[in-house]
């Protein structure tokens, strides 16, 4: 009773196409496809820009107590 056999994977088959239709299964997978591939888009673009941001030199800081606000430190640079 704890596994499904294959003639119940077959009538849950069936009852999703006729509630659903095939047509509208197909689109519903081209929808998550088209989710994936600018998912994947994205993901590669931020490896770009990060790679273009950290081929930038970092600027020099000046590790002086009396220095002003504009020139601390940023606490969220680590190194």
């Amino acid at each position: 009773m704890g596994s499904f056999s294959v003639w119940h994977w077959l009538v849950v088959g069936i009852l999703v196409v006729l509630l659903f239709g095939r047509g509208r299964i197909s689109e519903m997978m081209g929808d998550v496809a088209k989710g994936i591939k600018a998912f994947r888009k994205g993901l590669a673009d931020d490896e770009g820009t990060l790679g273009e941001v950290s081929a930038k030199p970092a600027p020099r800081i000046a590790a002086d107590p009396a220095a002003p606000a504009s020139e601390a430190p940023d606490p969220r640079r680590q190194g």
